[in-house]
């Protein structure tokens, strides 16, 4: 494992710890509103569910954007061999996210006092934006934060004739970061334009630049991990981040369905939408080819089980889910019930959160100077987010397929009316494997904070496994079997998205709820399983290469990390 090279790479530490104390905070919001869905009176007009909701979803949004930061001035020196420009402006970036985080949470409040809203002459306390609610002032300050960090990454990268695809993803990206973020800054009367420009900034920002960062962040963290050639990883990135800004640009449509666009949009909406998924199988892809080279063992398990975590619940969260759901004729139905934060909860977290998580567990061993620690842990913390994650994503599905049935035999064309009674089963199950999620979450931030506090693992030989270790269902993972696996997570998304095109059938809404039902109770658990059960492969594969010759170790060789190759 590489030491530290440049002093400015600490300045990672701060963002990396309060990403960790923001994302507990915002797991505990997400515990909270579960249990309001079970008990809607539950600290009703002391934090009321719309509240707790926003606080759940912007503090979701910071801590992963915190985390982004960390990662990108932590590898950026390494990048550029050079220190990080400017230090001082970092630290002014750390105390003005510390500053715009304290304002969000206060700012939430003030929906329940009607001071939320421009129609009532709050633009600069709360707009009254679902995710751009904390108002015009923390709107600026976040500008000024991006415009720092866009300046910081330029000023510290080589001459542009020196860049490689990272180079230009990671400039791509924080240059897209600052400049979508001004749709958010202004204010259109009428309501279908502001919602135009809203989805802007949600989609374009999130699924579109943070997409960019994304694939370049885990293309350096695999060239870390694995010492691989930076071009054969660039080669990767530039193809990810041109698929994802060929697909997406037009793909932004399927928000504008039902907000009284025209017309058109339904149809280049679903069909980019439908192309969406393409950047992220080439990304799945690539981190098997990667992981795969050379077939050199772990370096950091728990970093690479977050990055394998990471890639997966892209492809099956933002890329099945999201393909599943975001067609005009099975949006219709999808669209603001609980079939939504199925897919919202695996493409966020799994996407993004676990990148941020990855990064950290790679970082901060090292600025703590720790040679070695104790893995398991982070292991055990991996699986408890994963799988509750998962399971969270199972309850809010097929909940949702049930609450799209009693709309429709209900006769209502837009979601509307009280149908808990027949969700109570699934509203119980989210606060269930919430509840694993959470003691997850507490392992990680516990097991980050203390890395290097705790006593060191002591270097010992290690013991020869039996050659069966690399048999059966530890054997070598190959690119055929990988695309098996891939296909059969694309077999159940194929189900789920017939199951909700079910719902525009006249059987359906005369009450039949046999086909819908079916075919989301075969996809759904299907699909989460599959998932599972890949990536329990996919990392018993990787740890019995313990047993195996190794073919390099130490650090990175300077052809991986010379940011020309």
């Amino acid at each position: 494992m590489i030491q530290i090279q440049y002093d400015t790479q600490r300045l990672s530490m701060r963002f990396f710890m309060l990403m960790l104390v923001l994302f507990i905070v915002q797991v505990a919001f997400g515990l909270l509103i579960a249990l309001q869905h079970i008990d809607p009176t539950l600290l009703v007009g002391t934090l009321n569910f719309n509240i707790a909701r926003a606080e759940h979803l912007n503090l979701g949004i910071i801590w992963i954007l915190s985390g982004f930061i960390g990662t990108i001035l932590f590898i950026g020196p390494l990048l550029s061999n050079r220190e990080l420009a400017s230090p001082w402006l970092i630290k002014f970036l750390f105390y003005a996210l510390v500053a715009v985080t304290i304002w969000n949470v206060i700012a939430q409040g003030f929906a329940r006092s009607g001071t939320a809203g421009w129609w009532l002459g709050q633009p600069w306390l709360q707009e009254g934006l679902e995710y751009l609610e904390a108002g015009r002032a923390a709107d600026i300050i976040i500008l000024i934060g991006f415009s720092i960090l866009t300046y910081v990454v330029l000023r510290t990268f080589p001459p542009r004739r020196e860049w490689n695809e990272i180079h230009w993803g990671l400039a791509l990206g924080v240059v897209a970061l600052t400049l979508v973020w001004i749709f958010g800054l202004f204010f259109i009367e009428r309501q279908d334009v502001s919602e135009y420009f809203r989805w802007y900034v949600v989609h374009y920002w999130v699924e579109g630049v943070w997409e960019v960062i994304h694939i370049s962040l885990v293309g350096f963290l695999l060239v870390l991990l694995f010492d691989a050639n930076v071009k054969s990883v660039g080669y990767a990135v530039f193809w990810g981040v041109a698929l994802v800004w060929l697909s997406g640009l037009i793909g932004n449509a399927h928000h504008y369905f039902w907000i009284g666009t025209p017309e058109f949009w339904q149809f280049w909406g679903s069909l980019f939408s439908a192309l969406e998924p393409l950047p992220l199988i080439f990304c799945f892809w690539h981190i098997y080819l990667d992981a795969h080279q050379e077939r050199k063992p772990l370096k950091n398990a728990p970093a690479f089980y977050f990055i394998l975590g990471s890639v997966v619940l892209e492809q099956v969260g933002a890329g099945i889910l999201g393909f599943t759901m975001t067609f005009a004729l099975t949006n219709v139905w999808s669209h603001g019930t609980w079939v939504t934060p199925s897919h919202a909860h695996l493409a966020l977290f799994g996407t993004f959160g676990m990148l941020g998580i990855a990064a950290a567990y790679y970082a901060v061993p090292l600025m703590r100077g720790v040679k070695s620690y104790d893995e398991r842990l982070g292991k055990l913390a991996f699986w408890l987010v994963f799988i509750g994650m998962l399971g969270i994503a199972f309850a809010f599905a097929l909940g949702g397929t049930v609450q799209v049935f009693a709309y429709r035999t209900l006769g209502l064309d837009w979601f509307g009316g009280d149908v808990s009674p027949a969700m109570s089963f699934f509203k119980i199950l989210v606060p269930v494997f919430g509840a694993v999620f959470t003691i997850g979450s507490l392992l990680i931030v516990y097991d980050l904070l203390t890395i290097g506090h705790r006593a060191p693992v002591t270097d010992s030989v290690p013991v020869p496994i039996a050659a069966r270790a690399a048999t059966g269902w530890a054997r070598y993972l190959s690119g055929y079997e990988s695309g098996l696996w891939l296909l059969s997570m694309w077999f159940f998304g194929a189900l789920i998205t017939f199951g909700l095109l079910s719902f525009n059938l006249a059987s359906v809404q005369a009450g039949d709820p046999t086909l819908p039902y079916l075919l989301a109770s075969t996809g759904y658990p299907g699909l989460l399983l599959v998932t599972l059960l890949f990536v329990w492969r996919f990392l018993a594969s990787m740890e019995a290469r313990a047993s195996e010759p190794v073919f390099a170790t130490g650090s990175a060789p300077a052809h991986a990390l010379n940011p020309t190759g």
